[in-house]
């Protein structure tokens, strides 16, 4: 059977998906896989807010502030729209420099209402680049909907993203 070229982890709230992804990213790396693409990285306790975020180019290594300020008592969602902006340029800029891989931080509350990063990762796809993200249990039938059911649903471990990318790297 083919490896597919989409690969969502599936993970719950009591899994450090950023963390799993940053590590597979970091060893992709180390094996000498040109990645592009995205991380987000929770900031928190680094800056003093308890919201704080920041993407971060696979690329180029840089950092992108990914929270917006929004004032005392603000309910608000506080993903900066630039900061989404940022993010889809270095994909797509990216894409255009022939990575390897790309990685999405996830398809998530945001690329399920049409938003986020929903179309990199559609463009991602159709450029024949192979797309490593993340998704929630509870988003899950949106991203079958999204991918056509033609995706590799994998759990949240170094080894399973690994063994993909191997599989999909002998079909090559």
């Amino acid at each position: 059977m083919p490896a597919h070229a989409i690969a969502a982890v599936v993970y719950t709230p009591a899994d450090n998906i950023e963390a799993l992804l940053a590590q597979a990213a970091r060893e992709l790396a180390a094996r000498g896989v040109k990645l592009g693409g995205v991380l987000q990285h929770d900031i928190a306790g680094v800056i003093d807010d308890p919201c704080a975020m920041e993407l971060e180019n696979l690329e180029t290594g840089e950092s992108i502030p990914l929270s917006q300020e929004l004032g005392r008592g603000s309910v608000a969602c506080r993903v900066d729209p630039d900061a989404l902006a940022r993010g889809s340029v270095a994909v797509r800029g990216a894409i255009a420099r022939g990575v390897g891989l790309v990685i999405i931080n996830k398809f998530g509350a945001q690329e399920v209402s049409g938003a986020g990063l929903r179309d990199e990762m559609a463009e991602t796809v159709l450029a024949g680049v192979p797309l490593l993200t993340a998704v929630g249990e509870r988003f899950l039938d949106e991203w079958g909907a999204f991918t056509g059911g033609d995706s590799v649903l994998l759990p949240p471990t170094l080894e399973a993203i690994l063994q993909w990318w191997s599989a999909l790297q002998a079909q090559a």
